[in-house]
Order: structure tokens, then sequence, then C-alpha cells
């Protein structure tokens, strides 16, 4: 089993910046890619960003130039940097790993935690 373990959620006005953090843990050989999603409330979760091994991030076209996500493989960990938050950034934010543990490649999820940008 993986566990993902995020913080650095909150309210922010817009212009504000967060970070979030994500620490994996459990029975890892190996990440393969670490990432980002959203979900808003009524809306359906989708990408942030993706930060796959020895590759470039791919971000989503709303969040270019203002996120910036990187990690930290030596210690399992994924890191959202955000800038210049908008109020439609509002969404709950999970983070997401592609694990290898005995059992094989897997994808597993945080519990994900809340981003208010107030106007």
């Amino acid at each position: 089993q993986v566990q993902l373990v995020e913080s650095g959620g909150g309210l922010v006005q817009a212009g504000g910046s967060l970070r979030l953090s994500c620490a994996a843990s459990g029975n890892i050989v190996d990440i393969n890619a670490m990432g980002w999603y959203r979900q808003a409330p009524g809306k359906q979760r989708e990408l942030v960003v993706f930060i796959p091994d020895d590759a470039t991030a791919t971000y989503a076209d709303s969040v270019k130039g203002r996120f910036t996500g990187s990690r930290d493989n030596a210690k399992s960990t994924v890191y959202l940097q955000m800038n210049s938050l908008k109020p439609e950034d509002t969404a709950i934010y999970y983070c997401n790993a592609k694990a290898l543990t005995g059992w094989g490649i897997e994808g597993y999820w945080g519990q994900g935690t809340q981003v208010t940008v107030s106007s």
C-alpha cells in the first residue's frame, strides 16, 4: 500500500500564493510519476500538473505561467507552488502518484486539500 499525505491548502485572497506538498510513503519500490489534480464544486476532476521521471512537467493551460510543480525524489514528495491565484482556482486539490510496489504499478490518490481563493 501507498499513502499520500497532502498539506498546505487554505484560504487566500486573489493574487496571493500558496504552496502545496504531498509526501508518499509505504511499500514503494519506485515512483514513476507524481502530479496534482483538482476538482471544483459541480465539475469533474482535472489535471493541474503531471511530472514524470526524467521528463518535462505538463501543465493545464489554465495554470501555465502561474503554477509550478516540482518533485523531490529523495523525499518521495511533490510540490505545487501556486502564484497569482484566481477565484476560479478554488477547488479541492488531489495529489496523485504512479508507484511501483511489490504488486505492480498502480495509481494512488491523496485525500485532498481545500484551496479557496476569495475575490
